[in-house]
């Protein structure tokens, strides 16, 4: 299949588990499992295909910005780059929303919070963690990192 089509395949993919982690309820294991689990193994799958099938034959490497920047010349290893995006962005919004569900984060306040990770990766979740903390200063007792909701 060409770059552009499985580019849209996985923006569209992931932009469903975006909307399902930000809108559906969390009560519903289904909801839940999309997002953080279901999608992000699909797009990783993908990624290890693409991975596996264009970077040998690809040009450029990690050693600098120009080696990176002949790497991701190939379209390939460029959709490579963005499927890598998408999953592990997925993956760490779903596992930050279920620590502000524990942390008793609205839900109100985690859709832009959600968004900025969707959107800006790092920031949104630096956001996220430092909301979170905040709420977790307040709580009587630490909550586990792990802990499942009650």
């Amino acid at each position: 299949m060409d770059p552009d089509r499985l580019f849209s395949l996985a923006s569209g993919a992931a932009a469903l588990g975006w909307a399902l982690l930000i809108l559906a309820p969390r009560r519903w294991p289904p909801f839940v499992a999309i997002p953080a689990l279901a999608l992000p193994a699909a797009l990783s799958a993908l990624y290890s295909v693409l991975v596996l099938t264009s970077f040998s034959g690809a040009s450029g490497s990690f050693g600098s910005i120009a080696e990176v920047r002949a790497l991701f010349a190939d379209d390939r290893v460029l959709l490579a780059g963005w499927v890598h995006y998408l999953a592990f962005d997925l993956m760490v919004g779903a596992l930050l929303a279920g620590r502000m569900d524990r942390a008793g984060v609205g839900r109100l306040v985690q859709a832009p919070l959600l968004a900025l990770v969707f959107l800006f990766g790092p920031l949104g979740a630096l956001l996220a963690l430092l909301t979170e903390g905040a709420l977790r200063l307040r709580a009587p007792a630490p909550l586990p990192l792990l802990a499942r909701p009650a």
